[in-house]
């Protein structure tokens, strides 16, 4: 059996959101019960800015290694390798920027659908960027959503995504997050986006944009005031969470506030218990959420004999 070589086209042709966000529920799901196994992400730092980051992961009958590349001024390259559990047998390379992008987004929409009130209909998003996107479908995808507003720090990229998007696009983040019942917060920045104190009673925050220790988006004073906090691993959130690790000290990571995704999608426990609480789900993205989606990337590809042989010897 050869190797497939998948691209970006065929990766966003087989992945459609709706089908991602119930992958994603499988897999923690599996992560719960044990059945899936995932390593944090790791980075090799070179002194030109160059990075190279690794993460490692099984969903039980497959397993594989996301590995990306990035430079300040160049930009990043993320590829995915794919191998079969019971033998070892390579599977496949995928070209993994569009399966990054579709998988966060399906997490995020994961947690809003066991988070975010049920009759939360106003969306506000901060960032309009590669992220923005997927983050949009997924909210469209698991909540009836009649309002969106769009800010971000650039007035051209933010009127460009909200024409493309049929969204809003409005003058300041405060505008956009005032009133709204999910926050969404898709940006680079290293300090905080919004303030807590346009945060209302009842609203649901993702905050995905950070994935390292030093930046931030959300201000510790939210972190503080969450009724629950859900991250995908805490393993991993503790390394790389910079929204908690700068608000947090080890009492406030030992609280019960802070939960695992797996056990809110499992319901041992629940994350929303009152509709006037504020719930915050802080996204880092994980290797075994990269596996799921790229085992059901690759087992379409087949069936519909799209991809190319890998030639190996």
């Amino acid at each position: 059996m050869s190797m497939l070589y998948l691209t970006e086209q065929d990766v966003r042709g087989l992945l459609p959101m709706k089908v991602s966000i119930d992958l994603m529920q499988t897999a923690f799901e599996r992560l719960a019960s044990g059945d899936a196994l995932n390593q944090p992400r790791r980075r090799l730092i070179l002194p030109t800015g160059s990075v190279l980051h690794y993460m490692a992961g099984s969903d039980g009958q497959h397993y594989g290694a996301k590995v990306y590349a990035t430079n300040p001024r160049h930009g990043a390259h993320f590829l995915f390798l794919l191998y079969r559990a019971a033998d070892a047998q390579p599977l496949a390379i995928l070209e993994a920027n569009h399966l990054g992008q579709i998988r966060t987004g399906a997490v995020s929409g994961l947690a809003t659908k066991f988070m975010a009130r049920e009759d939360a209909a106003t969306l506000a998003i901060i960032g309009s960027g590669f992220q923005a996107r997927t983050q949009l479908e997924a909210m469209l995808a698991v909540r009836q959503i009649s309002d969106v507003r769009v800010w971000s720090r650039n007035p051209a990229k933010r009127d460009a995504f909200a024409a493309e998007t049929n969204t809003h696009a409005v003058e300041t983040a405060e505008e956009a997050v005032r009133g709204a019942q999910i926050v969404v917060t898709a940006t680079y920045a290293k300090d905080p986006v919004l303030s807590a104190e346009w945060i209302a009673p009842g609203t649901h925050i993702n905050a995905m944009g950070s994935n390292q220790a030093n930046r931030r988006e959300i201000p510790p004073e939210l972190v503080h005031r969450a009724d629950s906090i859900a991250v995908d691993s805490i393993e991993q959130a503790r390394m790389e969470s910079g929204d908690l690790l700068m608000a947090l000290d080890d009492d406030g990571w030992s609280s019960p506030r802070i939960v695992e995704l797996k056990d809110v999608v499992t319901g041992r426990v629940q994350a929303r218990t009152a509709p006037e609480q504020i719930t915050l789900f802080k996204s880092n993205g994980l290797a075994v959420e990269d596996v799921i989606a790229a085992a059901f990337v690759y087992e379409r590809a087949r069936a519909a004999g799209i991809g190319s042989p890998v030639p190996h010897s």
